[in-house]
């Protein structure tokens, strides 16, 4: 159990999170109950705990634009532009998945949607850790928690917590990036700013 985090709890999560252990953190938006998104095991635990919908494709928390190649992502030049201008920042942009191997994660969807934060702990995190799963922290269908003592009544001593005080964030907006469209299917976080 991590209590209300020093400057290195967020390493103690990070390396808890690389041997597979599941965790609440607080993100660049609204606390998330995280795992390693390259850990299959993991991620069907995230999927139980939350009670999330078993066709729902994950959200995944990446370091940096480079890391879509670990999950065959391509991107076009246009594309690759938008995202410079999304991130970092409060969006997930849904892009085209198509490997198998990450069916675990997009669920046959053949898409998956990312976000690169721009808040410094998180990113010493997942430059320890790779990728995270990272859906909100409740149950599906209930409101995203605001404090760790929410989230306990959700999940109580089945994951670790990282405590970041009350959070009244939004959840990240959420796009569509089609090879030469951009679609925004959730408005959220204000700081999430479009040219």
């Amino acid at each position: 159990m991590i209590k209300k985090y020093k400057r290195d709890s967020w390493e103690k999560a990070a390396l808890l999170l690389k041997e597979g252990i599941i965790g609440v953190i607080p993100t660049d938006t609204i606390y998330g109950i995280v795992g390693s998104a390259l850990n299959k095991n993991t991620v069907e635990k995230i999927y139980k705990l939350k009670k999330r919908s078993p066709e729902k494709p994950m959200v995944i928390l990446i370091s940096s634009q480079g890391e879509l190649k670990r999950f065959g992502v391509k991107v076009t030049p246009w594309q690759k532009k938008i995202l410079k201008k999304l991130w970092p920042g409060k969006v997930s942009v849904i892009l085209n998945c198509p490997s198998q191997k990450f069916s675990y994660l997009h669920r046959n969807t053949n898409t998956l949607a990312f976000r690169l934060p721009a808040k410094k702990e998180l990113l010493r995190i997942l430059l320890i850790t790779g990728p995270l799963s990272a859906p909100s922290a409740n149950w599906e269908g209930y409101p995203p928690a605001t404090t760790i003592t929410q989230v306990k009544k959700y999940f109580g001593n089945k994951v670790f917590y990282l405590n970041g005080g009350k959070i009244n964030g939004k959840p990240s907006t959420l796009v569509k990036l089609t090879k030469n469209k951009l679609e925004i299917l959730r408005p959220g976080a204000k700081e999430a700013i479009f040219w």
